[in-house]
């Protein structure tokens, strides 16, 4: 039980920092600067259920369109760890102001769904991590992992505003560049598994 519990827990916080909660909630909060209170709150909910679907998708058919396409797992892990890698250092370095687009009509599908919370880098580590799932208990822990971590990173998103003035611009700055940090070694983790088992 406690070793489910472990891996059950150990789960959810590698998928919470693949989904780069800070970085995302960063650009929540620039494009929706002009809504009203209720409007960040709506757009949030739809965000998390956007992402929850796409996430889902991609974390148990990987395999599929693995096979579908001929990709070997080991091959997508050292494509997707080179991605995320570079995710990584995005975010240690920080988003550039004139790379962030115009809030227009409905945005909590495209960009804030995709491709700002679940970027290319994202998607390569969440179907990397999916095509491991083997047994039916691993694949219900990794649903109760991916969905407590995308209603983490929704609830960071409802409560922008108050995070915001808790924290400030350089407090949520600090935490999306530690952010980084760890995405970094979980992509060079991802990479050298790949080439370790390819060369094997």
């Amino acid at each position: 039980m406690d070793n489910a519990l472990n891996i059950l827990i150990s789960t959810w916080i590698k998928l919470f920092f693949v989904l780069a909660p800070f970085f995302v909630l960063t650009m929540f909060l620039a494009l929706t600067r002009s809504f009203t209170p209720q409007q960040q709150r709506r757009t949030a909910v739809k965000v998390t259920v956007a992402v929850y679907v796409i996430c889902m998708c991609l974390y148990f058919f990987g395999d599929t369109i693995f096979a579908i396409f001929g990709i070997t797992l080991d091959a997508f892990r050292i494509g997707a760890g080179a991605l995320l890698f570079l995710s990584a250092v995005s975010l240690v370095r920080g988003p550039q102001p004139a790379q962030e687009p115009l809030a227009e009509g409905d945005i909590s599908v495209v960009p804030l769904a995709i491709p700002i919370t679940v970027g290319p880098a994202t998607t390569g580590a969440l179907m990397v991590m999916g095509a491991t799932v083997r047994t039916p208990m691993e694949r219900v822990m990794g649903s109760v992992s991916l969905l407590a971590a995308v209603l983490t990173v929704g609830g960071l998103l409802y409560l922008a505003n108050p995070i915001e003035r808790m924290l400030g611009r350089i407090g949520i700055s600090i935490l999306t560049k530690l952010t980084g940090l760890i995405l970094a070694a979980l992509a060079a983790q991802i990479i050298f598994t790949g080439i370790r088992n390819f060369l094997g």
